[in-house]
């Protein structure tokens, strides 16, 4: 075998190696995520909020809603059990100048949405009238009925009611498993999928040396 062989061999195994390191490297998606959800009644229903409880600033008479569960996106998160019924809820609640009524269900979802190691304090939702003032958030009014409430750094809603104890948003690398299974942060993954840049810059350098070594071979031949 010549020398002009064996380097191209080395660079065919090269692209080959690199080829073999993107595809492992390549992140697995993960299946879900434990979260408390925000929702708000439409029509009767929940409806999926398009903005977060601390934003959110719902009027006198509405109901507001938050399920922890394990889902994939808002697309399939898991509503709440208990029905958008301020009438039940706040009936017996009268309103006060400069306040608001603001019906609150809290849902801590099943054993199976747990965090490894914790179970739901209740299997029904609860459900809370709360008076808070005309220009209150959603988040205000959960405040002043299931307290304590826990957020993370960037204000994520991580705990109500002390629950789940520890965590916020974990990844589930299996929505189907046994609970506790997590996974590495959604936030760590590549945003379009595709090979880290230090991959890409070390399988540069792979090419690199191999196409060096043909370029030497040529010039002995």
């Amino acid at each position: 075998m010549t020398l002009r062989t064996k380097a191209s061999g080395a660079l065919a195994c090269g692209a080959a190696g690199l080829l073999l390191a993107l595809g492992a490297a390549a992140p697995a998606q993960a299946a879900g995520y434990r979260y408390w959800s925000y929702w708000e009644a439409d029509g009767g229903k929940w409806s999926y909020a398009n903005q977060g409880p601390a934003t959110a600033r719902p009027a006198d008479g509405d109901a507001v809603g938050f399920r922890f569960a394990l889902s994939e996106d808002s697309a399939d998160a898991t509503r709440p059990t208990a029905a958008p019924d301020f009438a039940t809820v706040c009936g017996g609640v009268e309103r006060s100048t400069g306040t608001k009524r603001i019906a609150v269900v809290v849902d801590f979802g099943t054993p199976q949405d747990a965090p490894a190691g914790e179970t739901p304090p209740q299997e029904a939702p609860t459900t809370g009238c709360a008076r808070v003032a005309e220009n209150a958030t959603a988040a205000d009014a959960l405040a002043a009925v299931a307290k304590p409430l826990r957020y993370d750094s960037s204000a994520m809603l991580c705990g109500i009611a002390g629950y789940p104890r520890h965590g916020c948003g974990e990844a589930v690398a299996d929505s189907s498993s046994a609970t506790g299974a997590t996974a590495a942060p959604k936030a760590a993954e590549p945003s379009d999928g595709g090979p880290s840049a230090g991959l890409l810059v070390g399988g540069g350098a792979v090419l690199a040396l191999g196409a060096a070594a043909v370029w030497k071979s040529r010039r002995r031949a």
